[in-house]
């Protein structure tokens, strides 16, 4: 096996610039790979905190079936106390509590079905992006009868600031509920769901005008990252031993389309990698075959000498697997000291500042530097290299001792 891998070793410097420039083509490839895969990574990122950070949180306390039905009556008792119950179980100071309630808004001209939420003024900022996207006047302060409201639906109310929206709707108990409301702030989320039908007021003024008692409808809660979720989800668990009509609901039961829709967008970003794995196969494969073909006349003396066909053919795979291991191990330093410096640096394009603020988020992307960005690429381009020398191993199989001999 040692002359095995001398002679594998000796062959692939037969001629160094072929070598070397199929290993660079190797190592161009990887280090793309690590820089597309880490920023993608780091976009579903900042897409989950975007999605997120806008109204439902990383995970919800919920009455059961509430998720589904959005039924008034689905709610969770002493809502406020929960919400500090949760703050001590988990550490975290994002946490906030929130009633959910439909009812028809009506202005001097116009009215319209909203969805109003009475939320913590003091704590929403924490839980939510929305109280950073204020176009016009100012968030809520705590005090009753202030509402805020998105930007379309204060565009089809025909209402601003210091304008009154008439409320009616229906209490808990059945009761007719019916206020008026103050409009102090109108928030453009950009997001035109939200904004048609957005209205925000003070948890304690919502409870009393829909006969809510201490009830809301959730506990929400936005951790630092992604991996703090089971942990948390479990860690709330214990809570049902007390209530058992609630549940724990986490990101991907609350919006499931964002998980969907970052494997839709992961399936596209790997047709077009496998385009590029596919051509430097194919530069490994021209290599091997041209190594394969120059050494027509030796193969020959080989076989004629006893040496099986097989392990000509191992050595040509030998070959292969230590020009990809080259490539492997150049193309993972490369690019993961590009990756480290980018996490470090961040990263941004022509129109991401814009664009992040417009959202209330971070300038900047930081791409995460991990194991499956690191390994993914390189590790399918080493398979890829390997596959691409079946076939000129497979050739020697058919090959004639005598024949090969006399090929020139």
């Amino acid at each position: 096996m040692n002359i095995t891998w001398r002679l594998a070793w000796r062959n692939l410097w037969r001629h160094r610039r072929r070598t070397w420039l199929t290993v660079g083509a190797m190592v161009f490839c990887n280090v793309l790979l690590i820089f597309l895969i880490s920023v993608q990574l780091g976009s579903y990122q900042m897409m989950i905190d975007n999605s997120l950070g806008a109204f439902s949180g990383h995970l919800q306390l919920q009455h059961e079936g509430f998720d589904e039905d959005q039924r008034i009556r689905q709610s969770v008792p002493a809502v406020a106390e929960r919400a500090r119950q949760v703050q001590d179980l988990l550490g975290e100071e994002a946490v906030a509590a929130r009633g959910i309630a439909y009812a028809l808004a009506s202005s001097e001209e116009r009215s319209f079905g909203i969805q109003i939420t009475g939320v913590q003024p003091h704590r929403e900022p924490r839980v939510s992006t929305l109280p950073g996207l204020l176009r016009e006047g100012r968030y809520l302060s705590g005090a009753d009868a202030e509402i805020v409201v998105g930007a379309l639906l204060a565009r089809n109310l025909r209402v601003a600031p210091g304008d009154e929206i008439t409320i009616l709707g229906s209490g808990r108990d059945g009761s007719f509920a019916a206020a008026i409301a103050t409009v102090v702030g109108i928030v453009d989320s950009g997001i035109p769901e939200l904004d048609r039908a957005l209205a925000q007021v003070s948890l304690s003024w919502f409870q009393a005008v829909f006969s809510m008692g201490d009830h809301g409808h959730s506990v929400v809660v936005r951790l630092p990252n992604l991996e703090q979720v089971p942990l948390a989800v479990a860690t709330l668990q214990g809570l049902r031993a007390e209530h058992p009509e609630l549940v724990v609901l986490d990101w991907d039961q609350l919006q499931p389309g964002l998980r969907q829709a970052i494997r839709s967008d992961m399936v596209s970003a790997w047709v077009m990698y496998a385009v590029l794995i596919l051509l430097v196969a194919f530069s490994v494969l021209n290599t091997q075959l041209m190594s394969v073909l120059e050494r027509t006349r030796e193969f020959g003396v080989m076989l004629a000498l006893g040496v099986s066909p097989g392990r000509l053919a191992r050595l040509v795979g030998l070959e292969t697997a230590l020009l990809a291991a080259m490539g492997l191990g150049l193309g993972v330093v490369a690019g993961g000291l590009l990756a480290l410096y980018l996490q470090q640096a961040g990263f941004t394009f022509p129109g991401m500042a814009e664009m992040s603020a417009r959202f209330n988020l971070p300038e900047r992307m930081y791409p995460p530097v991990t194991l499956p960005s690191l390994l993914w690429g390189p590790l399918t381009v080493f398979l890829g290299a390997l596959l691409a020398a079946l076939y000129p191993a497979l050739r020697l199989f058919g090959l004639q001792p005598v024949a090969a001999m006399r090929a020139s």
